[in-house]
Protein backbone atom coordinates (compact mmCIF):
# COMPACT_ATOMS: atom_id res chain seq x y z
CA UNK A 1 0.00 0.00 0.00
CA UNK A 2 1.41 3.32 -1.12
CA UNK A 3 1.81 5.77 1.56
CA UNK A 4 -0.71 8.38 -0.45
CA UNK A 5 -3.53 5.65 -0.11
CA UNK A 6 -3.30 5.25 3.84
CA UNK A 7 -6.74 6.46 5.51
CA UNK A 8 -6.69 9.36 8.30
CA UNK A 9 -5.43 8.36 11.47
CA UNK A 10 -7.61 11.14 13.95
CA UNK A 11 -4.13 12.45 15.36
CA UNK A 12 -4.76 15.03 17.92
CA UNK A 13 -8.36 15.21 17.52
CA UNK A 14 -9.94 14.50 20.37
CA UNK A 15 -13.74 16.02 19.49
CA UNK A 16 -16.13 13.08 18.41
CA UNK A 17 -17.67 15.42 15.62
CA UNK A 18 -14.66 16.75 13.95
CA UNK A 19 -13.69 12.74 13.56
CA UNK A 20 -16.23 11.62 12.14
CA UNK A 21 -16.60 15.35 9.72
CA UNK A 22 -13.10 14.29 8.41
CA UNK A 23 -13.64 10.65 7.59
CA UNK A 24 -11.18 9.53 10.25
CA UNK A 25 -10.62 6.02 11.56
CA UNK A 26 -12.64 5.01 14.21
CA UNK A 27 -13.09 2.54 16.65
CA UNK A 28 -16.48 1.63 17.35
CA UNK A 29 -17.11 2.96 21.32
CA UNK A 30 -20.67 3.76 21.00
CA UNK A 31 -21.76 0.61 22.04
CA UNK A 32 -20.05 1.36 25.75
CA UNK A 33 -21.65 4.88 25.42
CA UNK A 34 -25.39 3.07 25.20
CA UNK A 35 -24.43 0.93 28.14
CA UNK A 36 -23.42 3.98 29.72
CA UNK A 37 -26.19 6.58 29.32
CA UNK A 38 -29.09 3.62 30.33
CA UNK A 39 -27.55 3.19 33.41
CA UNK A 40 -28.55 6.18 35.97
CA UNK A 41 -25.59 6.68 38.19
CA UNK A 42 -22.91 9.60 37.84
CA UNK A 43 -19.99 8.01 36.90
CA UNK A 44 -16.05 9.11 37.28
CA UNK A 45 -13.61 7.04 34.90
CA UNK A 46 -10.05 7.11 35.74
CA UNK A 47 -7.23 6.59 32.33
CA UNK A 48 -3.68 7.49 31.78
CA UNK A 49 -3.23 10.35 29.88
CA UNK A 50 -3.92 10.57 26.03
CA UNK A 51 -6.29 7.24 26.18
CA UNK A 52 -9.39 8.17 25.04
CA UNK A 53 -11.22 10.05 27.65
CA UNK A 54 -11.55 13.47 25.95
CA UNK A 55 -12.99 11.44 22.63
CA UNK A 56 -14.99 9.32 24.66
CA UNK A 57 -16.74 12.26 26.55
CA UNK A 58 -17.46 14.04 23.20
CA UNK A 59 -19.03 11.33 21.70
CA UNK A 60 -21.50 11.22 24.69
CA UNK A 61 -21.82 15.06 23.76
CA UNK A 62 -22.72 14.41 20.69
CA UNK A 63 -24.81 11.63 21.82
CA UNK A 64 -27.10 13.98 23.88
CA UNK A 65 -27.32 16.67 21.82
CA UNK A 66 -29.18 14.30 19.23
CA UNK A 67 -26.93 14.48 16.29
CA UNK A 68 -28.13 11.72 15.42
CA UNK A 69 -26.53 11.73 11.81
CA UNK A 70 -22.57 11.48 13.30
CA UNK A 71 -23.71 7.57 14.48
CA UNK A 72 -24.37 6.64 11.07
CA UNK A 73 -23.24 3.29 10.66
CA UNK A 74 -22.40 2.32 14.36
CA UNK A 75 -22.81 0.03 16.96
CA UNK A 76 -25.50 2.68 18.77
CA UNK A 77 -27.47 3.62 15.69
CA UNK A 78 -29.78 0.12 16.19
CA UNK A 79 -29.69 0.75 19.36
CA UNK A 80 -31.03 3.78 20.02
CA UNK A 81 -34.77 4.70 18.86
CA UNK A 82 -35.67 8.32 20.36
CA UNK A 83 -32.72 10.74 19.74
CA UNK A 84 -33.80 12.80 22.62
CA UNK A 85 -31.60 16.36 23.16
CA UNK A 86 -30.49 17.53 26.18
CA UNK A 87 -28.73 20.48 27.16
CA UNK A 88 -25.07 19.83 27.70
CA UNK A 89 -22.44 21.41 29.82
CA UNK A 90 -18.67 20.45 29.04
CA UNK A 91 -15.85 21.39 30.72
CA UNK A 92 -11.91 20.43 29.77
CA UNK A 93 -9.80 21.42 32.01
CA UNK A 94 -6.86 20.45 29.72
CA UNK A 95 -6.16 23.99 27.96
CA UNK A 96 -4.88 25.73 31.00
CA UNK A 97 -1.68 26.03 34.09
CA UNK A 98 -3.20 26.20 37.21
CA UNK A 99 -0.23 28.08 38.95
CA UNK A 100 -2.79 29.55 42.04
CA UNK A 101 -6.30 29.29 42.90
CA UNK A 102 -6.94 32.86 41.26
CA UNK A 103 -6.06 31.02 37.60
CA UNK A 104 -8.59 28.21 38.38
CA UNK A 105 -11.44 30.87 39.53
CA UNK A 106 -10.17 32.56 35.95
CA UNK A 107 -10.57 29.46 34.16
CA UNK A 108 -14.20 27.98 36.15
CA UNK A 109 -15.98 31.64 35.41
CA UNK A 110 -15.36 32.01 31.92
CA UNK A 111 -16.82 28.62 31.79
CA UNK A 112 -19.69 29.60 33.48
CA UNK A 113 -20.11 32.85 31.40
CA UNK A 114 -20.42 30.89 28.50
CA UNK A 115 -22.41 28.54 29.15
CA UNK A 116 -24.93 30.94 30.95
CA UNK A 117 -24.53 33.25 27.49
CA UNK A 118 -25.13 29.87 25.06
CA UNK A 119 -28.54 29.15 27.45
CA UNK A 120 -29.41 32.80 27.46
CA UNK A 121 -29.30 33.17 30.85
CA UNK A 122 -28.27 36.30 32.29
CA UNK A 123 -24.63 36.79 33.53
CA UNK A 124 -24.83 40.38 34.43
CA UNK A 125 -26.06 39.57 38.64
CA UNK A 126 -23.00 38.52 39.70
CA UNK A 127 -20.69 40.07 41.85
CA UNK A 128 -17.05 39.64 40.39
CA UNK A 129 -16.39 37.25 43.69
CA UNK A 130 -19.42 35.43 43.35
CA UNK A 131 -19.14 32.43 44.49
CA UNK A 132 -18.50 29.73 41.75
CA UNK A 133 -20.20 26.79 43.38
CA UNK A 134 -23.48 28.71 43.24
CA UNK A 135 -23.26 30.01 40.46
CA UNK A 136 -23.01 26.28 38.94
CA UNK A 137 -26.07 24.99 40.78
CA UNK A 138 -28.14 28.06 39.26
CA UNK A 139 -27.28 27.29 35.99
CA UNK A 140 -27.77 23.96 36.35
CA UNK A 141 -31.50 24.48 37.54
CA UNK A 142 -31.87 27.92 35.42
CA UNK A 143 -31.18 25.58 32.32
CA UNK A 144 -33.42 22.70 33.60
CA UNK A 145 -36.07 25.26 34.67
CA UNK A 146 -36.19 26.82 31.12
CA UNK A 147 -36.14 23.81 28.83
CA UNK A 148 -37.52 21.39 30.93
CA UNK A 149 -34.87 19.14 30.45
CA UNK A 150 -32.33 17.95 32.81
CA UNK A 151 -28.85 18.45 32.09
CA UNK A 152 -25.58 16.81 30.58
CA UNK A 153 -22.64 17.49 32.54
CA UNK A 154 -19.46 16.53 31.19
CA UNK A 155 -15.77 17.24 33.07
CA UNK A 156 -12.69 16.40 30.90
CA UNK A 157 -9.36 16.07 33.17
CA UNK A 158 -10.95 16.93 36.62
CA UNK A 159 -8.01 16.11 38.01
CA UNK A 160 -5.46 18.04 35.58
CA UNK A 161 -4.89 21.82 38.87
CA UNK A 162 -4.08 18.98 41.20
CA UNK A 163 -1.42 16.95 39.36
CA UNK A 164 0.16 20.21 38.56
CA UNK A 165 0.57 21.13 41.48
CA UNK A 166 1.76 18.31 43.44
CA UNK A 167 5.21 19.66 44.01
CA UNK A 168 3.74 22.44 45.87
CA UNK A 169 1.53 20.80 48.95
CA UNK A 170 0.08 24.49 50.12
CA UNK A 171 -1.00 25.05 46.38
CA UNK A 172 -2.63 21.86 45.91
CA UNK A 173 -4.26 22.04 49.33
CA UNK A 174 -5.92 25.13 48.17
CA UNK A 175 -7.23 23.83 44.90
CA UNK A 176 -8.68 21.21 46.42
CA UNK A 177 -10.42 23.49 49.10
CA UNK A 178 -11.00 25.24 45.74
CA UNK A 179 -12.92 22.30 43.31
CA UNK A 180 -14.56 20.90 46.63
CA UNK A 181 -17.67 22.80 46.50
CA UNK A 182 -17.75 23.13 42.74
CA UNK A 183 -17.52 19.51 42.02
CA UNK A 184 -19.78 18.85 45.45
CA UNK A 185 -22.53 20.74 43.16
CA UNK A 186 -23.00 17.33 41.07
CA UNK A 187 -24.86 15.94 44.52
CA UNK A 188 -26.93 18.89 45.61
CA UNK A 189 -28.26 19.42 41.72
CA UNK A 190 -29.34 15.88 41.31
CA UNK A 191 -32.42 16.38 40.56
CA UNK A 192 -31.85 18.72 37.63
CA UNK A 193 -29.17 16.25 36.17
CA UNK A 194 -29.72 13.77 33.28
CA UNK A 195 -26.53 12.56 33.30
CA UNK A 196 -22.94 13.61 34.80
CA UNK A 197 -19.39 11.92 34.34
CA UNK A 198 -16.10 12.92 34.75
CA UNK A 199 -12.82 11.55 33.76
CA UNK A 200 -9.04 11.96 34.92
CA UNK A 201 -5.87 10.29 35.54
CA UNK A 202 -6.17 9.74 39.48
CA UNK A 203 -8.56 9.57 42.39
CA UNK A 204 -7.47 12.17 44.65
CA UNK A 205 -9.48 10.55 47.91
CA UNK A 206 -9.77 14.37 49.53
CA UNK A 207 -11.92 15.60 46.70
CA UNK A 208 -15.49 16.34 47.29
CA UNK A 209 -17.04 14.25 43.82
CA UNK A 210 -15.29 10.92 46.42
CA UNK A 211 -16.33 11.67 49.83
CA UNK A 212 -19.09 14.39 49.60
CA UNK A 213 -20.88 13.03 46.24
CA UNK A 214 -21.33 9.12 47.37
CA UNK A 215 -23.39 8.26 44.53
CA UNK A 216 -20.62 8.60 42.28
CA UNK A 217 -19.91 4.72 40.23
CA UNK A 218 -16.12 4.49 39.52
CA UNK A 219 -15.84 2.42 36.50
CA UNK A 220 -11.85 2.62 36.15
CA UNK A 221 -11.74 -0.92 37.76
CA UNK A 222 -15.20 -1.76 36.28
CA UNK A 223 -14.87 -5.47 33.97
CA UNK A 224 -17.52 -4.53 32.15
CA UNK A 225 -15.98 -1.27 30.99
CA UNK A 226 -12.19 -2.14 30.86
CA UNK A 227 -12.18 -1.35 26.90
CA UNK A 228 -14.14 1.87 26.82
CA UNK A 229 -10.63 3.22 26.18
CA UNK A 230 -7.74 1.74 24.50
CA UNK A 231 -7.82 -0.80 21.74
CA UNK A 232 -8.40 -4.10 22.09
CA UNK A 233 -6.33 -6.61 20.07
CA UNK A 234 -9.57 -7.43 18.04
CA UNK A 235 -10.41 -4.35 17.25
CA UNK A 236 -7.07 -3.06 15.87
CA UNK A 237 -7.36 -6.35 13.64
CA UNK A 238 -10.92 -5.18 12.70
CA UNK A 239 -9.98 -1.62 12.18
CA UNK A 240 -6.50 -1.56 11.17
CA UNK A 241 -5.36 -4.90 8.98
CA UNK A 242 -4.52 -2.14 5.82
CA UNK A 243 -1.72 0.06 8.17
CA UNK A 244 -0.65 -3.22 9.75
CA UNK A 245 -0.38 -4.80 6.34
CA UNK A 246 1.69 -1.77 4.80
CA UNK A 247 3.68 -1.70 8.20
CA UNK A 248 4.78 -4.67 6.94
CA UNK A 249 5.45 -4.00 3.30
CA UNK A 250 7.80 -0.74 4.64
CA UNK A 251 9.73 -3.17 6.96
CA UNK A 252 10.38 -5.82 4.61
CA UNK A 253 8.51 -8.26 7.00
CA UNK A 254 5.69 -10.68 7.33
CA UNK A 255 2.18 -9.63 8.80
CA UNK A 256 2.72 -11.39 11.81
CA UNK A 257 6.20 -9.76 12.84
CA UNK A 258 4.45 -6.34 12.29
CA UNK A 259 2.03 -7.45 14.31
CA UNK A 260 4.21 -8.60 16.88
CA UNK A 261 6.12 -5.65 17.29
CA UNK A 262 3.03 -3.44 17.59
CA UNK A 263 1.89 -5.74 20.17
CA UNK A 264 5.54 -6.00 22.47
CA UNK A 265 5.68 -1.86 21.90
CA UNK A 266 1.34 -0.79 22.76
CA UNK A 267 -0.26 -3.64 24.09
CA UNK A 268 -0.43 -4.97 27.72
CA UNK A 269 -2.71 -2.86 29.65
CA UNK A 270 -4.99 -4.14 32.04
CA UNK A 271 -7.73 -1.98 33.67
CA UNK A 272 -9.44 -4.29 35.74
CA UNK A 273 -8.51 -8.43 37.10
CA UNK A 274 -10.16 -10.52 34.85
CA UNK A 275 -9.76 -7.88 31.49
CA UNK A 276 -8.32 -8.24 27.95
CA UNK A 277 -5.41 -6.52 27.71
CA UNK A 278 -5.95 -3.00 25.52
CA UNK A 279 -3.35 -1.10 23.27
CA UNK A 280 -2.28 2.48 24.38
CA UNK A 281 -4.75 4.51 20.87
CA UNK A 282 -1.98 7.41 20.51
CA UNK A 283 0.75 5.25 20.06
CA UNK A 284 -1.30 2.96 17.51
CA UNK A 285 -2.65 5.71 15.96
CA UNK A 286 0.27 7.84 15.22
CA UNK A 287 2.89 4.18 14.09
CA UNK A 288 0.32 3.68 11.44
CA UNK A 289 0.28 7.31 10.73
CA UNK A 290 3.72 7.35 10.21
CA UNK A 291 4.51 3.66 9.29
CA UNK A 292 7.32 3.21 12.00
CA UNK A 293 7.36 2.26 15.60
CA UNK A 294 8.65 4.68 18.13
CA UNK A 295 7.71 6.05 21.85
CA UNK A 296 5.01 7.95 20.69
CA UNK A 297 3.06 8.45 23.93
CA UNK A 298 5.92 8.86 26.38
CA UNK A 299 7.57 11.61 23.86
CA UNK A 300 4.44 13.78 24.87
CA UNK A 301 5.32 14.59 28.03
CA UNK A 302 8.02 13.14 30.83
CA UNK A 303 6.81 12.65 34.33
CA UNK A 304 9.06 14.51 36.24
CA UNK A 305 6.80 14.85 39.06
CA UNK A 306 6.82 10.55 39.49
CA UNK A 307 10.35 10.62 39.60
CA UNK A 308 10.40 13.34 42.69
CA UNK A 309 7.58 10.96 44.15
CA UNK A 310 9.65 8.10 43.43
CA UNK A 311 12.71 10.48 44.97
CA UNK A 312 10.23 11.64 48.09
CA UNK A 313 9.26 8.02 49.20
CA UNK A 314 12.08 6.55 48.44
CA UNK A 315 10.97 3.75 46.24
CA UNK A 316 13.26 0.79 45.40
CA UNK A 317 13.82 1.19 42.02
CA UNK A 318 14.98 -2.60 41.29
CA UNK A 319 11.32 -3.33 42.85
CA UNK A 320 10.42 -2.83 39.16
CA UNK A 321 12.10 -6.05 38.19
CA UNK A 322 9.60 -7.97 40.63
CA UNK A 323 6.13 -7.78 40.33
CA UNK A 324 4.75 -4.73 42.62
CA UNK A 325 1.91 -5.69 45.00
CA UNK A 326 -0.81 -3.27 45.65
CA UNK A 327 -4.19 -3.97 48.17
CA UNK A 328 -7.19 -3.56 46.43
CA UNK A 329 -8.41 -0.87 48.56
CA UNK A 330 -5.48 1.46 47.54
CA UNK A 331 -4.92 0.73 43.89
CA UNK A 332 -7.42 3.64 43.30
CA UNK A 333 -6.61 6.14 45.76
CA UNK A 334 -4.08 8.48 45.81
CA UNK A 335 -3.02 11.62 47.85
CA UNK A 336 -0.41 14.12 48.00
CA UNK A 337 1.98 13.00 51.02
CA UNK A 338 0.95 9.40 50.85
CA UNK A 339 3.95 7.00 51.80
CA UNK A 340 4.02 4.74 48.36
CA UNK A 341 3.48 6.26 44.66
CA UNK A 342 2.90 3.33 43.08
CA UNK A 343 -1.13 4.19 43.20
CA UNK A 344 -0.43 6.89 40.84
CA UNK A 345 2.19 4.83 38.67
CA UNK A 346 -0.46 2.46 38.02
CA UNK A 347 -3.03 5.45 37.69
CA UNK A 348 -1.07 7.54 35.38
CA UNK A 349 -0.39 3.88 32.97
CA UNK A 350 2.99 3.39 33.78
CA UNK A 351 2.38 0.17 35.54
CA UNK A 352 -0.74 -1.78 34.96
CA UNK A 353 -2.14 -5.20 36.38
CA UNK A 354 -0.38 -7.99 35.43
CA UNK A 355 -2.41 -10.51 38.10
CA UNK A 356 -4.55 -10.29 41.11
CA UNK A 357 -4.59 -12.78 44.31
CA UNK A 358 -8.19 -12.81 45.33
CA UNK A 359 -7.78 -14.71 49.07
CA UNK A 360 -5.68 -11.90 49.86
CA UNK A 361 -7.37 -9.47 47.70
CA UNK A 362 -4.27 -7.39 46.28
CA UNK A 363 -3.04 -6.66 42.85
CA UNK A 364 -0.07 -7.58 40.86
CA UNK A 365 1.77 -4.70 38.64
CA UNK A 366 4.22 -4.19 36.26
CA UNK A 367 5.21 -2.53 32.99
CA UNK A 368 2.40 -2.83 30.34
CA UNK A 369 4.68 -3.24 27.57
CA UNK A 370 8.14 -2.15 25.66
CA UNK A 371 7.30 1.78 25.05
CA UNK A 372 6.92 2.04 28.50
CA UNK A 373 9.00 0.11 30.50
CA UNK A 374 12.41 1.73 28.00
CA UNK A 375 10.33 4.85 27.74
CA UNK A 376 10.00 5.52 31.77
CA UNK A 377 13.68 3.50 32.98
CA UNK A 378 15.50 5.85 29.98
CA UNK A 379 14.53 8.86 31.67
CA UNK A 380 14.91 8.29 35.16
CA UNK A 381 17.94 7.11 34.15
CA UNK A 382 18.58 10.46 33.11
CA UNK A 383 16.64 12.11 35.92
CA UNK A 384 18.84 9.82 38.26
CA UNK A 385 22.40 10.54 36.50
CA UNK A 386 22.66 13.81 34.88
CA UNK A 387 26.45 14.58 35.36
CA UNK A 388 27.10 11.17 33.56
CA UNK A 389 25.06 11.72 30.51
CA UNK A 390 26.32 15.07 29.85
CA UNK A 391 29.95 15.22 31.06
CA UNK A 392 31.24 11.64 30.24
CA UNK A 393 29.18 10.85 27.34
CA UNK A 394 28.26 7.58 28.68
CA UNK A 395 25.22 6.19 27.75
CA UNK A 396 23.21 2.48 26.92
CA UNK A 397 24.20 2.57 23.78
CA UNK A 398 28.22 3.03 24.59
CA UNK A 399 27.29 -0.04 27.10
CA UNK A 400 25.40 -2.19 24.11
CA UNK A 401 28.13 -1.32 21.38
CA UNK A 402 30.54 -2.91 23.92
CA UNK A 403 28.62 -5.54 25.01
CA UNK A 404 27.87 -6.55 20.81
CA UNK A 405 31.42 -7.02 19.99
CA UNK A 406 32.13 -9.07 22.86
CA UNK A 407 34.30 -6.88 24.70
CA UNK A 408 33.16 -7.26 28.26
CA UNK A 409 36.67 -5.56 29.53
CA UNK A 410 35.59 -2.27 27.98
CA UNK A 411 31.75 -2.57 28.91
CA UNK A 412 33.34 -2.82 32.81
CA UNK A 413 35.69 0.07 32.26
CA UNK A 414 32.94 2.13 30.94
CA UNK A 415 30.78 1.09 34.03
CA UNK A 416 33.31 1.75 36.04
CA UNK A 417 33.56 5.74 34.71
CA UNK A 418 30.05 5.74 35.03
CA UNK A 419 30.47 5.42 38.71
CA UNK A 420 33.37 7.79 38.82
CA UNK A 421 31.38 10.74 37.64
CA UNK A 422 28.84 10.71 39.94
CA UNK A 423 29.57 12.61 43.20
CA UNK A 424 30.73 11.80 46.36
CA UNK A 425 28.09 13.94 47.84
CA UNK A 426 24.99 12.70 45.48
CA UNK A 427 26.35 8.81 46.44
CA UNK A 428 26.74 9.26 50.29
CA UNK A 429 23.75 10.82 50.50
CA UNK A 430 22.22 7.71 49.05
CA UNK A 431 23.86 5.04 50.08
CA UNK A 432 24.63 1.18 49.02
CA UNK A 433 21.73 0.95 47.39
CA UNK A 434 22.48 3.58 44.90
CA UNK A 435 25.02 1.21 43.12
CA UNK A 436 22.20 -1.50 42.88
CA UNK A 437 20.00 1.00 40.80
CA UNK A 438 22.84 1.81 38.35
CA UNK A 439 23.05 -1.97 37.74
CA UNK A 440 19.55 -2.38 37.58
CA UNK A 441 18.95 0.57 34.97
CA UNK A 442 22.09 -0.36 32.88
CA UNK A 443 20.95 -4.11 32.21
CA UNK A 444 17.00 -3.37 32.11
CA UNK A 445 17.73 -0.65 29.15
CA UNK A 446 20.16 -2.82 27.60
CA UNK A 447 16.95 -5.18 26.78
CA UNK A 448 16.12 -2.56 23.91
CA UNK A 449 19.00 -3.80 22.21
CA UNK A 450 19.99 -7.25 23.09
CA UNK A 451 18.08 -9.36 24.91
CA UNK A 452 19.05 -8.83 28.94
CA UNK A 453 17.17 -9.22 32.40
CA UNK A 454 18.22 -8.50 35.98
CA UNK A 455 17.84 -10.96 38.75
CA UNK A 456 14.24 -10.50 40.35
CA UNK A 457 14.04 -13.81 42.31
CA UNK A 458 16.45 -15.97 44.89
CA UNK A 459 18.42 -18.48 42.12
CA UNK A 460 19.46 -15.90 39.29
CA UNK A 461 22.02 -14.09 38.49
CA UNK A 462 22.73 -10.37 39.42
CA UNK A 463 22.27 -10.28 35.58
CA UNK A 464 22.02 -11.44 32.41
CA UNK A 465 22.79 -10.12 28.76
CA UNK A 466 22.18 -12.16 25.75
CA UNK A 467 23.85 -11.08 22.21
CA UNK A 468 23.24 -13.27 18.97
CA UNK A 469 26.74 -15.02 19.75
CA UNK A 470 27.04 -14.91 23.23
CA UNK A 471 25.67 -14.94 26.77
CA UNK A 472 27.03 -13.05 29.72
CA UNK A 473 26.00 -14.36 33.15
CA UNK A 474 27.12 -11.51 35.87
CA UNK A 475 27.59 -11.59 39.64
CA UNK A 476 28.45 -8.58 41.39
CA UNK A 477 29.49 -8.34 45.38
CA UNK A 478 30.84 -5.65 47.46
CA UNK A 479 33.87 -6.02 48.50
CA UNK A 480 33.16 -6.43 51.97
CA UNK A 481 30.99 -9.55 51.25
CA UNK A 482 33.44 -10.80 48.67
CA UNK A 483 35.86 -11.58 46.59
CA UNK A 484 36.14 -11.66 42.54
CA UNK A 485 36.66 -15.52 43.32
CA UNK A 486 33.88 -15.91 45.35
CA UNK A 487 31.20 -14.44 42.62
CA UNK A 488 32.18 -16.74 40.39
CA UNK A 489 32.32 -19.87 42.29
CA UNK A 490 28.77 -18.39 43.09
CA UNK A 491 27.80 -18.37 39.40
CA UNK A 492 29.14 -22.08 39.64
CA UNK A 493 27.85 -23.46 42.27
CA UNK A 494 24.30 -21.96 42.05
CA UNK A 495 24.19 -23.22 38.10
CA UNK A 496 23.36 -19.67 37.06
CA UNK A 497 24.79 -20.95 33.35
CA UNK A 498 22.94 -24.42 33.22
CA UNK A 499 19.56 -23.14 31.28
CA UNK A 500 22.03 -21.65 28.45
CA UNK A 501 24.51 -24.54 28.09
CA UNK A 502 22.24 -25.67 25.59
CA UNK A 503 21.84 -23.27 23.07
CA UNK A 504 25.24 -23.44 21.22
CA UNK A 505 26.07 -19.54 21.93
CA UNK A 506 29.62 -19.24 23.56
CA UNK A 507 29.39 -18.76 27.87
CA UNK A 508 30.72 -15.84 29.52
CA UNK A 509 30.97 -15.89 32.86
CA UNK A 510 32.06 -12.32 34.90
CA UNK A 511 32.58 -11.87 38.55
CA UNK A 512 32.63 -7.91 39.77
CA UNK A 513 33.34 -6.16 42.91
CA UNK A 514 32.09 -3.16 43.84
CA UNK A 515 34.56 -0.65 46.37
CA UNK A 516 32.75 0.91 48.56
CA UNK A 517 35.39 3.25 49.69
CA UNK A 518 36.16 4.02 46.26
CA UNK A 519 32.54 4.63 44.70
CA UNK A 520 33.32 2.08 41.67
CA UNK A 521 34.04 -0.41 40.18
CA UNK A 522 36.74 -2.60 41.55
CA UNK A 523 38.34 -6.00 40.11
CA UNK A 524 36.82 -8.00 37.70
CA UNK A 525 37.49 -11.46 36.29
CA UNK A 526 36.05 -13.01 33.00
CA UNK A 527 35.85 -16.61 32.30
CA UNK A 528 35.03 -17.83 28.71
CA UNK A 529 33.48 -21.08 27.60
CA UNK A 530 33.18 -22.02 23.99
CA UNK A 531 30.34 -24.56 22.98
Amino acid sequence: MERATLRKMPIGIQDFEKLRNFDCVYVDKTGYVWKLVNEPAPYFLSRPRRFGKSLLLTTLKAYFLGKRELFDGLAIASLETEWQAYPVLHFDFNPLGYDSVASLNYFITDCLERMEEDHGLSKSEYPQDYPAAIRFKRLIEGIHEKTGRQVVVLVDEYDKPLLESMADETLNGELRSALKPFYGVLKSADASLRFVMLTGVTRFSKVSIFSDLNQLKEIGLNENYAAVCGITERELLENFRPELEALAQKNGESFERALEAVRKNYNGYHFAKNSESVYNPFSVLNTFADLDIQYYWFATGTPTFLFKELERTKFDITRFGDKIEMPESAINDYQPGDATPTPLLYQSGYLTITGYDKEIRAYSLGFPNEEVQYGFLNNLYKYLFPVNNSVNGLNVWTFIKAIRAGEVDTFLTQLRAFFSGIPYDLFFEKGEKYYQTIFYLVFTLLGQFAESEVRSAAGRADAVVKTKDAVYVFEFKLDKNGTVEDALKQIDDNGYLIPYSAGGSTLVKVGVVFDTDARILGDWRIQIYKP
